[in-house]
């Protein structure tokens, strides 16, 4: 799909050296896979750890916003466990009323450009006596998490209960 979206805007020369970054990145795309799926161990760890729980947070900043939105999903899509996905940097607003120490809260934080952000993100959670889950990976690990969530609380990971196949809009 990345592929096919690069061809058709290869006409416009501006974009060429962001092109170019994309299409090296996704070169490296299976190492990637192979180093978040050498953390299967620690992410069936951990979901054993989150078995019974009720609700999950899950903070992303900058390209991890969509990570974090995205692993909240399939928590609660095929986990069938309450969780959102949150922009970190929208803390103040809402979310950071529900923080205590029975909250499982994850918070991606690879190291890029928004690293030091994310580190006082934790700070401020940690304050408040959060219940962290700080993922530092490169990758998906949460999809992992997602996954062994599910298995353990024994659904169907193929088949999430009341998931169409497609979006409708009216």
């Amino acid at each position: 799909m990345a592929m096919v979206a690069l061809a058709i805007g290869a006409d416009t020369i501006s974009s060429k050296p962001r092109r170019e970054a994309i299409i090296e990145s996704l070169l490296h795309l299976p190492s990637k896979v192979k180093e978040v799926l050498k953390l299967d161990e620690e992410m069936k760890d951990l979901a054993k750890s989150l078995i019974s729980e009720q609700s999950l947070l899950m903070f992303g900043r900058g390209y991890n916003y969509a990570t974090a939105l995205e692993g909240a999903l399939k928590v609660k899509e095929v986990a069938l466990m309450h969780s959102e996905g949150i922009l970190a940097g929208e803390m103040k607003h809402g979310p950071l009323a529900l923080v205590d120490e029975n909250l499982p809260i994850v918070v991606i934080a690879t190291r890029d450009q928004c690293f030091s952000k994310q580190q006082s993100v934790i700070q401020q959670l940690k304050a408040r006596k959060g219940r962290l889950i700080v993922m530092c990976t490169e990758g998906d690990a949460a999809a992992l998490l997602a996954y062994h969530l599910t298995v353990l609380r024994g659904y169907n990971v193929d088949q999430p209960r009341n998931l169409a196949k497609s979006v409708t809009t009216e």
